[in-house]
């Protein structure tokens, strides 16, 4: 067989780098050196799934009927726990016969959305800086990928004349956003989420929301919301959320996506064709967490609302600038100096073994910012401020 024969497919290699590939290799690297290395660059709680979800988990997993396949768009136990939290939650009332799918994490669902609505050569928005995998679904599906500038000088959201410009010049079949955001942190509040359903209306754009952080959030009357709050979202829009983030459970791979229902329909005739439901265990534990939400999540906010609220602190201390967060666990920083955010990681971890994550990973308009993650205990993080301050005094 010949080497060419071996290539993986254009769309593969077309694929810009994946950030965080980048970083291990940085990170191998000053491990062969010696070097000491602290990590605030990945977005996995540390702490633990709380001990009565693990509980549910363990006695779910006794029962021989979650031994079988799920039904692919989940068990109705579970969409039903899902309706009713978002009709606690946001006041949003849905059909968890259609307007409900259940997920292997948001994550795969929104990388499979575009296979199920995505031609060859359709454009598709997403926002940059943003989520690196919003890209790369539009690329795996043979669409054009279009990005939307979220600067700081708008708070990180979008400008909406801009967009309107940009829904005018490609006609995109569908656009990707995301608040709380994924680096920046910033919130959609309800005067733009109005202006973005209008724009969608207006251009019959569909509109991709992943609001899988909407649960990590920092003040009671500024939750953030939902875009099947605004009056005419349901006709354009899907949304996703995750467990992952709102009660420590990334590695049970659980979520779900809920909006249009011909939305909804066609994500799940692609699930259907190319995974299966979440596993029966974790739904079930899923649902037990969904209806104690306010308690198990409000415990996850509390610690990450110290943590941040030492972090700050200690940027303070040390002059550097921030956008200040309103919701999700990552801090969105300008890099001290000036210099390239990838030059300024990787001088962190050569000379502390402190690894962020740099904006430039994100998108273009991330370049001059670093992302923070406080997904480490706080001793963790004041040692992390100790080497932030060694770096500075040396730079």
């Amino acid at each position: 067989m010949s080497i060419e024969s071996l290539r993986p497919a254009r769309r593969i290699l077309e694929l810009p780098p994946y950030i965080f590939s980048e970083l291990n290799a940085l990170k191998a690297e000053a491990q062969k050196r010696g070097i000491e290395l602290m990590s605030l660059a990945i977005g996995d709680p540390d702490r633990p799934t709380p001990d009565a979800i693990v509980r549910k988990i363990q006695e779910a997993a006794a029962k021989p009927q979650n031994h079988l396949y799920s039904p692919y768009e989940g068990c109705l136990a579970f969409r039903t726990a899902v309706k009713q939290w978002f009709s606690g939650r946001f006041g949003v009332e849905l059909d968890s016969s259609t307007e409900i799918v259940s997920l292997i994490g948001s994550k795969e669902g929104i990388a499979h959305f575009p296979v199920a609505f995505c031609n060859p050569g359709d454009k598709a928005l997403f926002p940059s800086p943003g989520y690196p995998v919003f890209e790369t679904c539009i690329r795996l599906a043979d669409g054009v990928p279009v990005p939307l500038p979220h600067r700081p000088e708008n708070g990180f959201l979008p400008e909406l004349n801009e967009l309107e410009g940009l829904l005018k010049e490609h006609r995109p079949k569908f656009m990707i956003l995301n608040y709380p955001s994924n680096p920046t942190t910033a919130v959609a509040d309800r005067a733009l989420l109005e202006g973005l359903v209008a724009l969608a209306r207006r251009y019959e754009t569909i509109i991709v929301y992943d609001n899988a952080y909407s649960e990590i959030y920092y003040d009671e009357k500024d939750r953030p919301l939902s875009i099947l709050q605004i009056p005419g979202a349901k006709e354009i829009a899907i949304e996703f959320h995750s467990l992952s983030k709102s009660f420590n459970m990334t590695g049970w791979r659980l979520g779900f996506a809920v909006g249009n229902p011909v939305l909804v329909g066609g994500l799940l005739r692609a699930k259907t064709n190319i995974d299966s439901g979440p596993v029966l265990t974790v739904q079930e534990a899923g649902i037990f967490a969904l209806a104690h939400s306010a308690e198990l999540s409000g415990e996850i906010r509390q610690v990450y609302a110290e943590r941040m609220r030492l972090t700050l602190a200690g940027l303070d201390r040390l002059g550097i600038e921030y956008f200040r967060p309103r919701a999700t666990f990552f801090i969105w920083a300008k890099v001290p100096g000036g210099k390239p955010s990838m030059a300024f990681t990787k001088e962190l971890i050569e000379r502390q073994g402190l690894v962020v994550t740099p904006g430039i990973g994100f998108g273009k308009e991330g370049e001059s910012f670093f992302r923070l993650a406080l997904t480490v205990p706080t001793s963790r993080i004041e040692q992390a401020m100790e080497r932030l301050e060694r770096y500075l005094s040396k730079a």
